[in-house]
């Protein structure tokens, strides 16, 4: 599975940590940026790593901003993208088991990175339960 990644400048260090970590455990990732911590728009790479997941070259993707808001917002936009803002591994589990998130969204200013490292360990090994979760997410989702 191919795997995006993509932070604003509040992201950025936390980004580089969780890309380590995908990568020392054999995930094939793709780094939309940003490649510093000098200030940049979110929305713009959010966009980029929603464009990816649209087009089918990477099947999940992971946001770091801040708070994990602006761009579990900036992804939301789109009807195939079900980004998920998660605060702790327990929402980050309930994210993929009931709503199939295909987008997990961190806030590297409210999150320590251990914990962020759990909950991209835990939503990656969550497999959607489908049943009635997917009669829901049919109401709003592709």
């Amino acid at each position: 599975m191919k795997i995006v990644i993509a932070a604003d400048h509040g992201g950025f260090e936390m980004k580089e940590l969780i890309k380590r970590w995908l990568d020392v455990n054999g995930h094939d990732i793709t780094d939309v940026g940003c490649f510093s911590i000098d200030s940049v728009d979110y929305p713009d790479f959010a966009e980029k790593a929603v464009s990816l997941i649209l087009k089918g070259e990477c099947q999940m993707g992971i946001l770091i901003c801040g708070t994990g808001i602006g761009m579990s917002i900036a992804a939301n936009r789109y009807r195939s993208i079900r980004a998920a803002n998660c605060s702790n591994v327990f929402t980050a589990r309930m994210s993929r088991e009931h709503n199939n998130a295909n987008i997990l969204c961190l806030g590297a200013r409210v999150l320590e990175v251990d914990t962020a490292v759990e909950m991209v360990r835990v939503w990656l090994e969550t497999s959607f339960s489908g049943g009635r979760h997917q009669e829901r997410i049919l109401k709003f989702s592709d």
